[in-house]
């Protein structure tokens, strides 16, 4: 259980945000094998049943739990009283709605809590594939139980990269990519945690991303040695007025480095150049 009282140093057992993981997993498979409702939040941006429902679970669960810590997500309307608060859950119900609707394992549940800005407990789940990774600051990181660790690659050349290879083709980069062993899921949440448990050694994108999708995997990742930044090389920080963050990159150390050097030198090319 979480320690509720906000002086105290960090003491964190997972298992609380664990369960409510699990049993909103549950959910979610309910609606995946069953069908749902689906409709566009506007902007190409669509939402299921299924987030919705998971959403008013983890608020009710997490909530009750800790009425004193601010909550943003995904599916919930923002509310600045957040940013006056010590503690913040940080929530996405369904991180890859759209693989989801596809009908793909590649979706992720992913529950974040985040002190000062940056997130000292978390966990992004897979419930389709019964993937649950998770990790505390300064605990470590695991995955179904088992300590995780990023991935030692310290060269492009062979690397196996989570991106599109439409990113890679772009006509942007100062010189071409090496070859490499590319593959994309629509999570990135479950992009990062897949680098964080060696699985991947990197993962590129240049799309701007929400604090509920990043947050959660950015401590995983961190927990388990690896890097994750900004394009600039600078860290998120999370639970600010304004939630959107530009792309980033992530890696183990020594690959980190050499995608943020290849990044710093992207120039976007404008459509028929």
């Amino acid at each position: 259980m979480l320690v509720s009282n906000a002086a105290s140093p960090i003491a964190i057992d997972n298992s609380f945000l664990i369960d409510a993981a699990r049993d909103a997993g549950d959910i979610a498979m309910d609606f995946f094998r069953n069908g749902y409702a689906q409709w566009d939040k506007g902007g190409d941006n669509p939402v299921t049943e299924a987030d919705i429902a998971v959403n008013q679970m983890l608020h009710a669960r997490l909530g009750g739990a800790f009425p004193g810590y601010g909550w943003l997500s995904e599916e919930t309307e923002d509310n600045a009283a957040r940013l006056d608060a010590n503690r913040v859950w940080i929530v996405d119900p369904i991180d890859g709605t759209r693989a989801f609707m596809r009908g793909e394992p590649h979706f992720t549940i992913c529950i974040a809590l985040v002190e000062a800005g940056r997130p000292i407990a978390a966990v992004v789940f897979n419930p389709a594939t019964g993937e649950c990774f998770e990790a505390t600051r300064g605990g470590g990181a695991r995955l179904n139980g088992s300590p995780i660790f990023a991935s030692g690659a310290a060269k492009l050349d062979g690397a196996r990269l989570l991106t599109s290879e439409a990113l890679l083709a772009h006509k942007g980069w100062a010189e071409p990519w090496p070859v490499m062993h590319v593959e994309m899921r629509n999570s990135i949440a479950y992009r990062l945690a897949l680098v964080a448990s060696g699985q991947f050694d990197g993962c590129l994108s240049l799309s701007s991303k929400f604090d509920w999708d990043i947050a959660a995997a950015d401590l995983i990742l961190n927990e388990a040695g690896g890097c994750l930044s900004r394009r600039d090389g600078t860290p998120y920080i999370y639970n600010q007025a304004e939630p959107r963050h530009p792309g980033l990159i992530a890696a183990g150390g020594k690959l980190h480095a050499l995608l943020l050097d290849r990044a710093g030198r992207w120039q976007p090319v404008k459509s028929g150049s």
